[in-house]
Parts: C-alpha cells; structure tokens; sequence
C-alpha cells in the first residue's frame, strides 16, 4: 500500500516535474515585421485655386446737364441795339463784327453789358470768350437771372487760371463757388474758351468746353437776363471779346430724397 501512494506521488511529482519544463505559452499577438514604409508619388499634385474676389461696379457717369429741350436764343451779335453799349474814357462795350467787346481800364467796377428784352428762367447757356488783355487776377465771364443791372449771377474766369461764381447784389459779391484752377481757363491772353451754365430752380452746374467744373446753389433770383462782363483788377487794362450765344430750355424735376427711417 505504501509502494502504491509513494508510486502515485512520484508519478505525480514527475507529472510536475515535466510540467514546469515545458514552454510558457504567450496570449499576445503573434511578433510579426512591420514592413518600412514607402513614399507615396503623387502624379497630380493639387493646385492652390485663388479665391474669385469681387468685380467693381461701374458705376454711371451721371449728366450734369438734364433736361435740355429747344434752342431759345442764338445771337451772332450783329444786332447792336439788343445789347447795353456805351464808350468811356474809363471803358467800352461795343458790338462789331458779330463780336461783343468789352475794354476797361484799372481801379474800376466790373463793366457789364445785358442783352436786352428776353428774361430766362431755367436754361442752358453757352457763350464764346476771347480775352486779348489779360493777367492775374483779371476776369470777365457770363452775368445771368438779372432782375435788374445791379442784382445778377456772375459765372467768372480769371486770367490766373481760375474759375468761381458769384451772386452780386448792389456792389457787394457773395461768393458761391471759391475760384478753382482750371486746364480749360485759358492762362492770360490770348486765348479762348466755351463757357456754359445750367440752371434749374436753385441748381447751377458749370462748364468749360462742354466739361463738368463745378456746381452751386442758391434760391435768391429765380428769373432773369442774360449778359457777360469783364473786370481789370489789376493795374492794366483788360479788353475781351465774346461772341456765339445759344440759350436753351431746361425741364428738370431734382429727385425726391426720401425720408430717413
């Protein structure tokens, strides 16, 4: 019986004994080669596409002369008696020659002369100047809407290159537009220029050779007649001569601002 138990335990002890010599057995992932990575060839690489940016609108040029209907007036000045003449020895207004001339002398008002017998609201004149004497600050230039001799509208050019407007009443000058230099004011004499000027209700636009200047406003003469002037405001006379007058009528509605929300 001894035998027997002593047999089992060894038997068993042998069974351990091999059991411990055999290998551990691994519960993880089997151990296998990362294969080395390769670079990848791109034949068509992407290109940066720019982001389309936003298209200016352009804009309309707007007209600065609407509204011009039928021809008026046109004066080739070979009618004297429709304009004020008269000879000085300070100054002149003449007409010859289908020319209006004025000529005056230093340290005098400006000399204007009127067309007679037509008044003209809302219109679109234009008018030729020649100076032929002239420096500085000399001027001369279109006179409109006159209720009488001394109340007018003055569109003025100076022999320095510039151009403003005025509203003259008795023989103060209130200044709608300060003097701006001009290419298209001729710089002393000779020279020539078209001047115009568009007037509706208290609108006024003004142009050089058909070209856009500047603009003003103002309610005071709503009617009136037409004339040009000329001024030596230096210490030498200024004589300038006019010619081709055309006067056209305007209909024109300003547009109605609406009212703020």
């Amino acid at each position: 019986m001894k035998g027997c138990v002593c047999a089992a335990a060894i038997g068993w002890l042998s069974a351990c004994a091999n059991s411990a010599a055999l290998p551990s057995l691994s519960t993880g992932a089997p151990d296998t080669a990362t294969p080395a990575l390769t670079a990848t060839i791109i034949w068509f690489p992407p290109t940066s596409t720019s982001t389309p940016g936003l298209r200016p609108v352009q804009e309309s040029t707007p007209d600065m002369k609407p509204g011009i209907g039928s021809l008026l007036l046109t004066d080739d000045f070979s009618a004297p008696e429709v304009w004020n003449v008269a000879v000085s020895n300070q100054a002149s207004v003449s007409v010859d020659g289908n020319r209006l001339t004025i000529a005056a002398q230093p340290g005098i008002a400006p000399v204007v002369s009127f067309r007679k017998g037509q008044v003209f609201g809302d219109m679109y004149a234009e008018i030729t100047a020649q100076p032929s004497l002239c420096q500085g600050e000399d001027d001369y230039g279109m006179a409109f809407r006159a209720p009488n001799n001394i109340a007018y509208y003055r569109y003025a050019l100076a022999c320095n290159g510039t151009a403003g407007a005025e509203r003259i009443s008795l023989s103060s000058a209130r200044v709608l537009q300060a003097p701006l230099a001009s290419g298209d004011v001729p710089a002393g004499a000779p020279g020539q220029v078209r001047l115009g000027v568009w007037v509706a209700g208290q609108d006024f636009h003004f142009f050089l050779n058909g070209r856009y200047q500047f603009s003003a406003t103002d309610k005071s003469y709503a009617a009136g007649g037409i004339g040009v002037f000329a001024h030596a405001a230096g210490t030498s006379p200024v004589t300038v001569t006019f010619s081709d007058l055309k006067v056209y009528s305007v209909t024109y509605e300003p547009p109605v601002t609406p009212p703020a929300p």
